[in-house]
């Protein structure tokens, strides 16, 4: 396994409390799509498009280039957000990081959503930039992960678009 982490990732401090926003992104993911498909038909498949050919490409690197993170020492605070981090760790062991799905995903939510009203769309950014951040504040992945999740989410939602007209142009 290879480690992409630099001097700034050694630099960016834990911060448990974003664990929150990392946890928050199932919720998300789920009611940005919903929400899509009833508002916008046709934005709703590209971002579902490009979702499912990002986690395609995402698994086709995890096979052929192996990367992990360094966690935090053992935790041992007891609290709410200290457990929930545990409990997230022992889930999702530190490997497979590159590209991240967490910010790929929220990336293509923002991407999606950029469709509708000045504040669906802040929301949805807000929520976006969090998750993305707390990637790397709660250490599962490190600044590269980041990097790559969004460039594969530009990708396939650009691709998708293309697709999408291509098909419906050669339907006409």
């Amino acid at each position: 396994m290879y480690s992409l982490a630099t001097n700034l990732d050694l630099l960016l401090p834990f911060v448990p409390s974003f664990i929150i926003p990392y946890v928050l992104w199932y919720p998300f993911v789920t009611a940005v799509l919903i929400v899509l498909a009833f508002r916008n038909r046709g934005i709703y498949y590209q971002t579902l498009i490009a979702l499912c050919s990002g986690l395609i490409l995402s698994y086709i690197v995890y096979a052929l280039f192996q990367t992990t993170v360094q966690r935090p020492e053992v935790l041992t605070e007891t609290d709410f957000i200290h457990r929930l981090i545990s409990y997230v760790y022992s889930h999702d062991q530190p490997f497979n990081c590159f590209p991240s799905i967490h910010v790929l995903t929220s990336f293509l939510m923002l991407r999606g959503t950029s469709v509708f009203g000045r504040m669906v769309w802040l929301f949805t950014a807000t929520m976006s930039i969090l998750i993305i951040v707390s990637t790397v504040l709660v250490k599962q992945h490190v600044l590269a992960d980041i990097v790559g999740g969004i460039l594969v989410g530009e990708l396939c939602f650009r691709l998708a678009g293309t697709a999408i007209l291509f098909v419906q142009k050669s339907q006409q």
